[in-house]
């Protein structure tokens, strides 16, 4: 029975740090997922592609004033990505329909903008009225749906929400930069 519980708790720490790929059984809830990709074909698997990492999901706009918060998120994504960070966007223009264009303007806009290497999505609902499966679950589990653009889920390395940051809150805000730091 010790063996059996010892190569169980390999097996998740393994799928933890991506040597193997989750079991629904051991996915939380938050990365229990699949999307696709922005502009591009396929899909992807949140569980297998990000558990055990430090993530921050962010619903994005093109057009907003908390645009050139890409900026930061890009720069945290450079700066702790080797540590086991990463920036998952998802467009969205549940605001002000202020990203109206195609995916693949939105792609164009990300990088040739603000140089946006971290992984962004199709476009997706994040209002609490029709949020998507990845929204309606985070939103729940914070008690607190996106109010605008660039708000900020942070979750742990086991897929636990460890914080819900309002818009306002830039990347690059001390606190949340703090937050990152202690989680990875």
């Amino acid at each position: 029975m010790a063996r059996s519980k010892s190569l169980s708790m390999l097996l998740l720490f393994m799928a933890a740090v991506g040597s193997v790929p989750a079991t629904a059984s051991s996915c939380p809830k938050t990365l229990d997922h699949t999307v696709g990709r922005l502009a591009e074909e396929g899909q992807v698997n949140l569980c297998q592609e990000y558990l055990g990492r430090v993530v921050v999901v962010v619903n994005t706009a093109s057009k907003c004033g908390f645009t050139p918060q890409y900026d930061g998120l890009e720069a945290l994504y450079k700066k702790y990505g080797d540590r086991g960070f990463v920036v998952l966007g998802f467009p969205s223009n549940d605001f002000g329909e202020q990203e109206p264009g195609t995916e693949e303007q939105i792609q164009d806009f990300c990088r040739m903008t603000y140089g946006v290497k971290f992984p962004m999505f199709q476009k997706s609902n994040v209002r609490l009225e029709n949020a998507d499966p990845l929204y309606k679950v985070l939103g729940d589990l914070a008690k607190e749906y996106p109010q605008w653009n660039f708000h900020k889920y942070v979750l742990d390395r086991n897929g636990n929400l460890a914080a819900s940051v309002p818009s306002q809150v830039s990347p690059q805000d001390p606190q949340f930069v703090k937050l990152i730091e202690s989680l990875l």
